[in-house]
């Protein structure tokens, strides 16, 4: 091939990836509110496909039925929780019983003792026009997220299907587009495993545990519709920073302001050293079993990942960062001579379950220009 074949080739290749870039920003722009439905199809996906290939590769099933029945087994597992907690919050509000004057009356000594503290009244004529309009946003907002749930919904069971039916398709276009030698390759794919599985299987997990430890402490200082509580303190653990405190310390104070003071004190310190307590021993545990990622990683990935995805930030905002370091030691390994970096984020004791080349950090292996030692 001449010089101006190559460069008309080099030309070509740009002119290509120009295209796939532009198109791909595109495509991303429109299916930004679908996000979370390719993000929950991407997480199932890492903790399913091994069921896709027993079936297919073990039981010999046709690969559009063992996709078909893995999504209705997904489909199965939300539904399930969905309308058991559905059917939790109707039965907890409808044995609430309302008694309209008592709450107004209520209402308006709150609101005297507010306006009394801040020295003006709340409740103006601009104030009382905005509220039906405030109200109307709400009900809207409401409906709008009602509605993006149920569509990323469809969107999970849609996407995973055909990333089910053409798994091996999928592994092995983006095994191809990776920029790596194939060891890295393989360690990419195994660490993004790991830190996936380890946190889709290990944050329900601590869900359920604090859950149970705040139900049975609700239960205990006699806090009304204990099992509603302790569900919301189940899902308040994915909360950077606040956490489950979103839940118990309002439930303390509210103990203490009805004259409680035994119960309320007793609640907060509970909360404190024992559902709190709990968080931090259970997600230590939990991680060092399941992959050792450092706490920092999934705490400062929490706080990234939520605000850019959402509930699935939980997720791949640790992947994310996780990725940078794992691509900041693979430069470091491959490209600074005499690094003992390894090219890993979790550790290499979990490592060993899976087949992975291993690198020996006491011996840093030679790179072309190095100076050999003189003994």
């Amino acid at each position: 091939m001449s010089i101006e074949q190559e460069k008309k080739e080099i030309r070509y290749k740009y002119i290509l990836i120009g295209f796939l870039v532009f198109l791909g920003l595109i495509i991303f722009r429109h299916t930004r509110p679908y996000m979370s439905g390719f993000l929950g199809a991407a997480t199932l996906y890492v903790l399913v496909n091994g069921q896709q290939k027993f079936f297919t590769q073990k039981l010999k099933f046709k690969k559009s039925i063992s996709a078909l029945l893995i999504v209705l087994e997904v489909l199965f597992f939300i539904l399930i929780p969905l309308t058991g907690l559905t059917f939790l919050v109707i039965d907890t509000v409808s044995g609430i019983s309302i008694n309209p004057e008592a709450i107004l009356r209520q209402f308006n000594e709150l609101v005297d003792a507010m306006e009394e503290r801040l020295g003006f009244n709340i409740f103006t004529p601009e104030n009382l026009a905005a509220l039906p309009r405030a109200g109307s946003n709400i009900l809207q907002m409401l409906g709008n997220s009602v509605y993006s749930f149920v569509i990323n919904v469809v969107v999970i069971l849609f996407v995973l299907y055909y990333m089910l039916f053409n798994n091996n398709e999928f592994e092995t276009a983006i095994r191809e587009v990776l920029p790596f030698k194939e060891e890295n390759k393989q360690i990419l794919a195994e660490e993004t495993r790991m830190i996936i599985q380890a946190n889709a299987v290990g944050i329900p997990l601590l869900a359920i545990i604090q859950g149970f430890f705040a139900y049975m402490g609700y239960l205990f200082f006699g806090i009304d519709s204990a099992i509603l509580y302790a569900v919301l303190t189940a899902f308040s653990t994915i909360l950077p920073i606040v956490g489950t405190m979103i839940v118990w310390v309002p439930l303390g104070i509210t103990l203490l302001l009805a004259g409680d003071y035994v119960n309320g004190i007793a609640l907060l310190i509970y909360g404190l050293f024992i559902i709190g307590g709990v968080d931090n021993v259970a997600r230590f545990l939990l991680q060092k079993q399941l992959a050792d990622i450092h706490p920092l990683i999934t705490v400062f990935g929490v706080l990234i990942g939520i605000p850019m995805f959402g509930f699935w930030g939980v997720i791949f905002g640790p992947l994310l960062l996780s990725l940078f370091i794992l691509f900041f030691n693979m430069y470091r390994h491959e490209y600074i001579p005499g690094s003992k970096a390894e090219p890993r984020v979790t550790t290499r004791i979990k490592a060993r379950k899976v087949k992975i080349p291993m690198y020996d950090s006491a011996k840093p292996k030679k790179r072309k220009g190095d100076t050999p030692e003189v003994n």
